[in-house]
């Protein structure tokens, strides 16, 4: 700490708060207003791809705004580039970071889980205390519908989804690797809308991929919910042409998983028996936004304002990241990123008094289909009358080694963005 003085080191660290010593796994100190405000103040709820991004730049856009980022785990662990861990190809230590540069930036860290937020007090409760806010960014990600397919929240220890990358995307690559040659591996795509429409055929490619080099009598059975592949479909069919091994049926939802019979169940009664499986549940947006009152009537996900991603059931709050709906823009790490920077820049404009620029989100997702070869989306949008409209959407010819390598700096360059 040479060169940073008590009170500096304090305000980073988050001692001041009453936590910074305590870590993540220890409320008893935050009760009543723990932290009470004394300046302008944003919360941001969820330290993810949009959370993290917004904290930052709310920071970046006016130093003079405290920022608190509500974060339970001490390491944020990239989904992107997850679905390589299952096959050996990246590590999953090469896709994990700690929030160190955040710290850096002057946003305070708070390792705890905020349980509800109330837009009419604006408060975000932490454990038995709360934080008072002027705005506050919810970027909670997505939650499973785990009631939707009978049997699989009674089993979630042995039925891995590994949607949120960490944990179980280690344990996955381990039951992968223990599969007998010969065994047959079932992974199940649920209905849209869900995190990274194009993420379960890239995962499918990859553990393909690695059945092919490593069991190679083997079988792929992927269940897709949906009636076609949703996303770079052409792409990802002219990849599979390399993997017989794969068995793809459409509009086959599952309903049920039994693991003691090692078996999944179709909504048209077919059974399906795996060795390993993966299944991917129905998702909606995060458990706060949705007690919070903030979905919409179908209680899945988020209307927001296109312009400043403020929620249009409730005023300063904004909704950033997989848990809107309602813009012509998929759920993707890299939507999720430039919602954190626009709502950002809304917050700071609107803080300040001034009227938010129009400013509208980009995508560009890679999906590798091998070790080596990688394809590409770009969507481009625009600002039209207050919403979001996409102009222009781009797509690789086809699968390459420098499409792949293009997307190694894509990512060095938007993890930095993130939390660098």
């Amino acid at each position: 700490m040479r060169g940073m003085g008590r009170r500096e080191f304090l305000r980073t660290s988050g001692v001041g708060l009453g936590v910074g010593l305590l870590g993540g796994g220890c409320a008893t100190a935050m009760k009543g207003d723990f932290a009470p405000k004394t300046s302008r103040r944003v919360v941001v709820v969820g330290g993810g791809w949009g959370g993290a991004t917004a904290a930052k730049y709310v920071r970046l856009g006016d130093p003079a705004i405290e920022v608190i980022l509500l974060e339970p785990n001490r390491q944020f662990v990239s989904c992107p580039f997850s679905n390589l861990v299952l096959s050996g190809v990246r590590t999953l230590d090469s896709i994990t970071f700690d929030y160190a540069s955040l710290r850096r930036h002057g946003v305070r860290l708070i390792h705890e889980a905020a349980s509800a937020v109330d837009p009419a007090a604006r408060r975000v409760r932490v454990g038995e205390g709360y934080l008072e806010y002027d705005r506050v960014v919810v970027a909670p990600g997505v939650e499973f519908q785990w009631e939707q397919v009978e049997g699989l929240a009674q089993n979630q220890d042995k039925v891995l989804h590994a949607w949120k990358a960490g944990p179980q995307t280690q344990a996955l690559a381990e039951q992968i690797r223990a599969m007998p040659d010969g065994g047959v591996f079932v992974l199940t795509i649920p209905p849209a809308a869900y995190r990274c429409p194009p993420g379960p055929y890239e995962r499918a490619c990859q553990v393909a991929w690695y059945l092919k080099q490593s069991k190679p009598r083997s079988k792929l059975v992927i269940l897709d919910a949906n009636q076609n592949i949703i996303s770079k479909t052409a792409l990802f069919r002219a990849a599979w042409r390399e993997y017989p091994n794969i068995d793809y049926r459409a509009s086959n939802k599952v309903v049920k998983v039994d693991p003691g019979a090692r078996e999944v169940t179709t909504d048209f009664g077919d059974k399906v028996k795996y060795d390993v499986v993966n299944l991917i549940p129905p998702q909606r947006a995060g458990t706060i936004a949705v007690q919070a009152d903030l979905v919409g009537a179908d209680k899945r996900w988020c209307e927001v304002n296109h312009v400043t991603f403020e929620s249009v059931k409730a005023p300063n709050v904004h909704v950033v990241g997989d848990s809107t709906i309602g813009l012509p823009v998929p759920k993707s790490g890299n939507v999720a990123n430039a919602m954190g920077k626009v709502a950002a820049m809304a917050i700071v404009h609107q803080l300040n008094g001034k009227q938010p620029p129009e400013l509208a989100p980009g995508n560009t997702c890679y999906s590798w289909v091998n070790d080596r070869e990688a394809i590409a989306v770009v969507n481009t949008y625009r600002i039209e009358n207050g919403k979001v409209v996409q102009i222009e959407q781009k797509l690789t010819p086809g699968q390459s080694i420098a499409v792949a390598q293009n997307s190694l700096g894509w990512a060095r360059s938007i993890w930095n963005d993130v939390i660098g």
